[in-house]
């Protein structure tokens, strides 16, 4: 079995951007998700869309395509990417009194979108915070994860 090694590194451990340029091209998917847990108060001025700043789900889809698209001037080490395309879905859940965010990438290229799907969950996620933050400076954002990546050499992974 051959040993993983991290990639960002040359062989006396300084950074380097990883050279793709002899890859294949195929088509990559990443999907990440977040959520962002609040008051039930706060929920319900979303859904009403009565948040004082707007529409807070549309703004935070928008701000999380931008944001994939904005990833290699985020990341230090990112590659530039012609991603596709970027779809960002956010959803209520009045139980867990959440709002929940899921961001796929997609691109025919010779590196993966795992970064940009994360960026744009997390920026979602950032921005629905800072929609609300005047009325519930306690919200919690968690459960930034990639769930799904698929393309490239390694091939296809779920998160289980």
């Amino acid at each position: 079995m051959k040993r993983k090694t991290l990639t960002h590194f040359d062989g006396t451990g300084n950074a380097r951007m990883v050279d793709v340029g002899a890859k294949e091209i195929t088509e990559r998917v990443a999907v990440a998700r977040a959520s962002v847990t609040m008051q039930a108060a706060t929920l319900k001025l979303i859904a009403t869309r009565k948040a004082k700043k707007g529409d807070v789900l549309a703004v935070a889809q928008l701000a999380g395509i931008m944001a994939a698209k904005r990833t290699p001037e985020l990341i230090p080490l990112c590659h530039p990417l012609a991603l596709s395309s970027v779809d960002v879905k956010l959803s209520l859940d009045a139980k867990r009194k959440a709002v929940d965010i899921e961001a796929t990438c997609k691109l025919k290229g010779r590196t993966g979108v795992e970064m940009e799907a994360l960026t744009a969950a997390s920026v979602a996620a950032l921005t629905v915070y800072d929609m609300c933050k005047a009325v519930d400076r306690g919200m919690v954002i968690s459960g930034v994860k990639l769930v799904h990546k698929s393309g490239g050499k390694s091939g296809t992974w779920d998160a289980k």
